[in-house]
């Protein structure tokens, strides 16, 4: 059986694997879905030949199968023979069957392990990519072998994870029992046996509960990852106009280059389900990886003016890696306004529109929301507002709505920034929202410029906001260009 052929599988795991085999054997006779299985070795045939009753075995196999003793029966019908039958190759079938197993090996290499890939232990000939290893067998599978460990009874109850090199190694070598504890006074892995006679006085616990601890310990390097990343950052946009900004810039990227491969294995490894894994790759992790200390590099900057413009330039590029998609909501649209039919744009008509009277549309106010809400992180979104005279742009809370609020000034439910008809206004194009939840702050960019226009903070944010646009009145064509909501490229 192919599944009892892996010579190290530890002795303890024999019964359960084996039992798989049996149990296969006896649930997968040919079926219509299987035209070209042997019913006696459960294989692919080999040179099929076909019993007077119709049924289909490789020659020898029904040969050894009469030749052990049995009578001349069909192994499928259990016809009986008064002499044994004179067999010959079906070569019909076996053309099919040739162009199967083509078309299969075929198939095959294309999903052939490639350098670097966990093969799965049990494939013949091309070895496919493993998609699970399981922990109690000790073998990797692909998707086709995986499946009894997701059906078979007694399978079902064994631990998968992803694809992992070396499983011996999750065997203790001693007592040859599954690695199933963490031993806290050795920092080691060790088997249930372990505690009772080479670590009775250490304190072992479940390598579950230790990882949860270790889970912690990664999350805050991973934020110490992040702070060390932001810093470099800035400090690239303290320095690049200098002339020796060229070269600690490189060192600077070179540094952040290697912080972000960093964050990626920390998370990578504080999200594995695989607890062994975790905790033998927790002390490589743990600690920060050793960086120069920028704190005393210094450069000259050409004037205070150009300071003022590179630390506006590198804070709108901060925020614009916020980034969010946003579309506005059609439910919520006030009569008089039209909105584009990807939902970017819209824009104020002197026609009202009959439309269902939704508790969310306003109805005393020329708005309309977004369909996207935020209630945790960062996020940030441009629009445009060439040629407008009279516009409010920023967030709200969805009860806004049922309220009936005018935005003329700043609400306890809604936080705008915008121009009022016959104000002088700065010659704005495009505007950028930016709001941190977590810190409770709304800012408002001028995109061209660079520059910020205003930020409101101490704001209270207890439910869900949504972007929110209020056009204003056309006022007979002189405020009749559209709000457009434009996707955001990074400022160079």
């Amino acid at each position: 059986s192919l599944w009892c052929l892996n010579p190290s599988l530890p002795s303890f795991l024999l019964s359960d694997s084996c039992s798989q085999s049996s149990d296969m054997s006896a649930g997968s006779s040919p079926t219509s879905e299987d035209p070209y299985l042997c019913s006696i070795c459960l294989t692919v045939f080999t040179d099929p030949v076909t019993t007077p009753c119709g049924h289909n075995f490789c020659l020898t196999c029904i040969t050894l199968h009469w030749d052990g003793g049995h009578p001349y029966k069909c192994p499928m019908c259990n016809e009986d023979f008064t002499t044994r039958p004179q067999l010959r190759v079906n070569t019909l079938l076996r053309g099919m069957v040739d162009e199967f197993k083509h078309e299969a090996e075929q198939k095959a290499k294309l999903q052939a392990a490639k350098p670097g890939e966990v093969p799965c232990d049990i494939c013949t000939g091309t070895r496919v990519k493993a998609l699970k290893s399981c922990l109690m067998c000790l073998l990797s599978y692909c998707e086709t072998h995986l499946e009894p460990h997701l059906t078979k009874r007694g399978l079902t109850r064994h631990q998968l994870v992803d694809p992992v090199e070396n499983l011996e190694d999750r065997v203790c070598q001693t007592h040859i029992k599954p690695l199933e504890l963490f031993c806290r006074t050795d920092q080691t892995c060790v088997c249930s046996l372990c505690p009772d006679l080479d670590h009775k006085t250490h304190e072992c616990v479940p390598l579950m509960e230790e990882c949860e601890g270790k889970k912690a310990e990664l999350e805050k390097t991973e934020v110490e990852v992040q702070q060390m990343i932001q810093s470099r950052r800035l400090k690239i946009e303290e320095i690049k106009e200098s002339n020796k900004a060229e070269d600690l810039i490189k060192d600077l990227e070179q540094e952040i280059s290697e912080l972000m491969k960093r964050s990626s294995e920390v998370k990578q490894l504080s999200s594995s389900k695989d607890h062994i894994l975790l905790l033998q790759g927790f002390n490589s992790l743990k600690v920060c990886p050793l960086t120069r200390n920028w704190t005393n590099e210094r450069v000259h900057l050409p004037s205070y003016e150009e300071a003022v413009l590179n630390a506006q330039e590198a804070e709108l590029k901060w925020v614009q890696h916020f980034a969010v998609d946003v579309t506005l909501d059609s439910n919520t649209a006030h009569p008089n306004l039209v909105l584009s039919a990807d939902g970017k744009q819209v824009y104020h008509s002197d026609v009202r529109k009959r439309l269902p009277n939704n508790r969310e549309r306003f109805l005393k106010c020329l708005c309309v929301m977004g369909k996207e809400s935020f209630s945790s992180g960062r996020f940030y979104f441009e629009v445009q507002v060439k040629g407008k005279t009279e516009w409010n742009v920023g967030v709200a809370r969805r009860s806004i709505n049922s309220n009936g609020a005018v935005l003329v000034k700043a609400h306890y439910d809604f936080w705008t920034f915008g121009v009022a008809s016959g104000s002088l206004a700065p010659d704005l194009e495009k505007v950028g929202v930016f709001v941190d939840y977590k810190k409770g702050v709304v800012s408002f960019y001028d995109v061209k410029a660079a520059a910020l226009l205003k930020s409101i903070s101490g704001c209270f944010f207890s439910d869900q906001l949504y972007p929110l646009f209020y056009t204003g009145p056309n006022r007979k064509g002189t405020n009749s260009a559209p709000m457009v909501i434009c996707p955001v490229v990074l400022s160079a």
